[in-house]
């Protein structure tokens, strides 16, 4: 089999493991003082987007989840996307690590190992073996190694611009060159070097940080507020403006591609991701969602990091993210050596191309309010009322993380597939309004 489900999975049916946190934890920053309620909650949500396993690859043959989830879920995309049966096994970390309640479970992992097909994990740990892949990962997963990797590439690629970046390891550096910046009229994007999906990124603007009393009260201020990790190691780079907001511009890109067991790169894919301020929301793909330049030029240069990639070590999936400037370059922001939430929209594309035929746009939405903490059998209800409303607006609903419908700020992770993006649109209007709605009943109801 050609392609990069060639070089993914072979055209076998696969297991998928959902390690998030464990990936998550490998590269986490903590102060001297470890703080407990911080690390639980990151471990958490970790757990809940894990649920995206279920979509690592076209066809799984077993499913690893963290965090309890109901097997009507499961047995729901089994019969849309027509998979075989499915082996799974949901709850089985929830206060620890996947590896660590997989070494609990030793009967469980040797089962799971044995699988005929590929063992699919959201990313390289060492658990998982030490070698070139894991010091691929563990280097190029820091965002000033891949800004040392996009400026090195650059000069060969015309519409490539790549943001200026400075690098601060302590608070008062940090604080310092922040100040410095801001005096000079800048807008400046914080980033912690190993930060994920928005988590350790804030965009500070200088009447931001003259409101907020300076450069050192707002440095406190977006730790306490859990926005950067304590420790003070922060990247400051520069701000790309993609111009007037609501321009109809392109923001946020995405390239995916997987790397083979013989180091060849094969491209996946360019979509547009959602990102609310600085936390990534889903993605969309598909024929015709992003304009043919802008997508073979992200599509030019993430092979050509890829091809850096490989050559270090990495191998399977890797993306790069984009954003876009006023003269429509393209600013490489951050490579991810493991699975990515636009992966999975990749992913369904593909198994529904081939059960229903080609031409599917594919959108994800990871973190989408409820409006009211619901059981996942409740939520189970809601949904099954609402798939044949978007059904007739030609749309597709497909859940897919379901264990965050009881937090204090309940969400789904839904994916959406249709023929068109005006189905698309309509039916997570549809989706919001009626979100939004059950919200209002269970208020009228207290």
């Amino acid at each position: 089999m050609d392609g990069w489900v060639g070089a993914w999975t072979g055209g076998r049916r696969a297991v998928h493991i959902g390690n998030v946190a464990d990936f998550n934890e490998q590269f986490r920053q903590e102060d001297e003082r470890p703080d407990a309620d911080r690390r639980a909650r990151r471990l958490r949500q970790a757990h809940h987007y894990a649920g995206l396993a279920v979509a690592y690859s076209p066809d799984p043959s077993a499913l690893v989840l963290p965090a309890e989830a109901d097997r009507a879920w499961i047995d729901l995309l089994a019969r849309e996307l027509d998979w075989g049966p499915v082996e799974f096994h949901s709850g089985i970390a929830p206060g620890s690590t996947v590896a660590d309640a997989l070494a609990a479970r030793p009967a469980l992992a040797e089962r799971l190992a044995g699988d005929p097909g590929p063992v699919l994990h959201w990313g390289r740990t060492p658990d998982l073996g030490d070698g070139p892949e894991l010091a691929a990962v563990r280097r190029y997963e820091s965002k000033a190694a891949t800004h040392e990797l996009f400026t090195a590439l650059a000069p060969g690629h015309p519409g490539i611009r790549v943001p200026r970046q400075e690098h601060a390891d302590t608070p008062r550096r940090a604080a310092r060159r922040l100040a410095a910046r801001a005096a000079r009229g800048l807008t400046t994007v914080l980033k912690s070097p190993h930060g994920v999906g928005g988590y350790g990124t804030a965009v500070v603007t200088p009447q931001e940080l003259l409101a907020a009393g300076g450069a050192r009260a707002l440095l406190r201020r977006l730790v306490r507020e859990d926005v950067l990790p304590p420790g003070g190691d922060l990247l400051l780079e520069e701000y790309v403006d993609s111009g007037p907001a609501g321009s109809g511009r392109l923001r946020d890109l995405t390239f995916d591609a997987v790397i083979g067991a013989d180091g060849r790169v094969h491209p996946v894919g360019v979509g547009e991701m959602a990102v609310d301020g600085t936390r990534y929301q889903g993605v969309t793909v598909g024929p015709g969602v992003v304009p043919p330049g802008a997508a073979a030029a992200a599509e030019r240069f993430g092979l050509a990091v890829g091809e850096r990639l490989a050559a270090a070590g990495h191998r399977g999936w890797y993306d790069v993210d984009f954003v876009t400037d006023r003269e429509r370059r393209l600013a490489p922001t951050e490579a991810n050596l493991r699975l990515t939430g636009p992966a999975i929209a990749f992913v369904l594309r593909h198994r529904l191309d081939e059960v229903r035929g080609p031409g599917h746009l594919v959108r994800t939405l990871d973190a989408m309010p409820l409006g009211a903490r619901l059981s996942q059998e409740a939520l189970f209800g809601h949904l099954e009322r609402l798939r044949p409303q978007c059904a007739r607006l030609g749309a597709t609903v497909l859940p897919l993380i379901v264990t965050a419908c009881y937090e204090p700020e309940p969400a789904v992770g839904l994916a959406l597939a249709a023929r068109d993006a005006e189905a698309l649109d309509a039916a997570q209007a549809l989706l919001g309004s009626a979100h939004h709605a059950l919200g209002r009943m269970f208020e009228a109801l207290r």
